[in-house]
């Protein structure tokens, strides 16, 4: 459930709690976003909502003259090639993390990775959610490239499509326990300094998600 808005920036929280909401599979790819209720929901004027929307046009939701705003619905040959630039970003990351990952960085990964074990839907093999940025492990690997360039391109070009879809491919039938056990892999590449390995470790998990992703497209 969307829930309201206390704070000074509206436009910047508008856009984050639409983001959470999109990502976490309450509105689903092609549905119309009604503004008025959007911003009846989050307790905002809809100059601001409108504003956070306008950021997310081309990244997660489309707006087309005289019918609205929808969730952004990508076919399969456009989803699949998402997921070849994913992998081919992800695994140069998981590269050059494992030559210039911090031990605090580890920490925090193997942190992560003890939470998302304790999620209830995860557990019992319904889905695999990682909510915000704070909570994404692969937003830490990307952070941990010390690579400007693929930082950018992830986590502000293709990132929350990604999320999108990231959560639809865990819901199919038992790929939500897999990522987690791929995400270990991960890090244990990462811990052993191995760029090789790492990278494809990371491959391999962005190759099965691809997989799941496009057995969950209609059709």
């Amino acid at each position: 459930m969307v829930t309201p808005i206390s704070g000074t920036s509206l436009a910047k929280e508008a856009f984050g709690k639409v983001i959470e909401a999109i990502t976490s599979g309450e509105f689903e790819p092609g549905q119309k976003l009604s503004e008025a209720e959007l911003a009846r929901q989050l307790g905002i004027s809809r100059g601001p909502l409108r504003e956070a929307l306008g950021q997310l046009e081309g990244r997660l939701v489309s707006r087309t003259p005289r019918l609205g705003v929808r969730v952004v619905d990508f076919g399969r040959e456009e989803l699949e090639q998402l997921f070849r630039v994913r992998e081919a970003l992800e695994g140069m990351a998981a590269r050059l993390a494992a030559e210039h990952i911090r031990n605090g960085d580890l920490d925090e990964l193997r942190e992560l990775l003890s939470r998302h074990a304790q999620q209830p839907a995860l557990a019992a093999g319904h889905v695999y959610v990682q909510k915000s940025q704070d909570e994404d492990f692969h937003f830490v690997i990307a952070r941990a490239a010390h690579c400007a360039q693929i930082e950018r391109l992830l986590l502000n070009e293709v990132y929350y499509q990604l999320r999108l879809h990231r959560l639809k491919s865990s819901t199919q039938p038992g790929r939500a326990q897999a990522a987690l056990l791929e995400h270990h892999e991960i890090l244990d590449a990462l811990e052993s300094r191995d760029p090789d390995r790492a990278e494809n470790a990371m491959r391999k998990h962005i190759r099965n998600a691809r997989y799941n992703a496009l057995a969950a497209v209609k059709g």
